[in-house]
């Protein structure tokens, strides 16, 4: 990677608009991320939040703006490869999406041989590692339903690791669980924070985005309502919208 290209931001969406039918869900949003920041994307349902998730991971199109992700120019257009972009960014959803047949080696191992075309011995070797990372190196042999919510979900996460991507996305990724799996899902995520990993994540989890983000977005109608330091958002927020639903979040 070229000096310039690493100071650049990893992420730039700039003026973003998704239509479904004739519903703007997403109105003129832009916003950047550095390489290594945690951005957390916060506000009501309905506010546009999974949809941008799923824009950035080029799950969805967009119909106005332009993102750049990882040196990837996404437009309305759709002239990208998305098969390269979603080897630069890893997405966690809020259901674990495992293979309920397969073991926890093989739900990760998988993608490694058939999109990566790793050997298996060197897949092996990458899903030991990434197990380790989220702290389930001796499950590597169990099924998922010998598995608790948290430990599927770190699962989940370890198999988005395994492709190395870029950037890490996470949508509400413990609203499924409890208070006690919710907090070994979060120790994982500080973790990756800790290591460098740059994410963007959708939560509802405020006393985490408050003690781990470096810059939060409050989304609002389709809008960033508001956008800054962690520190500037919860203790001094400008807008009577993003006020009220921080007093209504802690």
């Amino acid at each position: 990677m070229s000096p310039d290209r690493a100071l650049q931001p990893l992420v730039r969406v700039s003026g973003v608009v998704k239509l479904f039918g004739a519903v703007r869900v997403l109105d003129c949003v832009s916003f950047t991320v550095e390489r290594g920041q945690m951005i957390a994307v916060i506000g009501r349902s309905g506010a546009g939040k999974t949809t941008l998730l799923r824009c950035i991971s080029g799950l969805e199109a967009i119909q106005g703006g332009e993102m750049e992700i990882c040196g990837h120019r996404v437009g309305p257009s759709g002239r990208y490869s998305r098969k390269r972009l979603r080897r630069d960014v890893g997405i966690v959803f809020q259901s674990y999406n495992l293979f309920p047949h397969l073991t926890v080696e093989r739900n990760i191992t998988l993608a490694l041989m058939l999109v990566q075309k790793k050997a298996r011995l060197e897949a092996c070797e990458i899903a030991a590692g990434v197990l380790s990372l989220v702290g389930l190196g001796d499950r590597i042999d169990a099924y998922p339903e010998q598995l608790s919510g948290g430990q599927q979900q770190r699962v989940a996460i370890a198999r988005s690791l395994a492709l190395s991507p870029q950037v890490m996305l996470f949508d509400e990724v413990t609203s499924a669980l409890d208070p006690e799996l919710t907090a070994e899902v979060l120790k994982v995520m500080e973790d990756l924070a800790g290591r460098g990993m740059t994410m963007i994540l959708v939560t509802h989890e405020m006393g985490f985005a408050r003690r781990a983000a470096d810059v939060v977005l409050f989304m609002h109608k389709g809008k960033v309502w508001e956008s800054g330091a962690t520190g500037e958002i919860f203790s001094d927020p400008r807008t009577s919208e993003l006020r009220q639903f921080i007093g209504s979040a802690l």
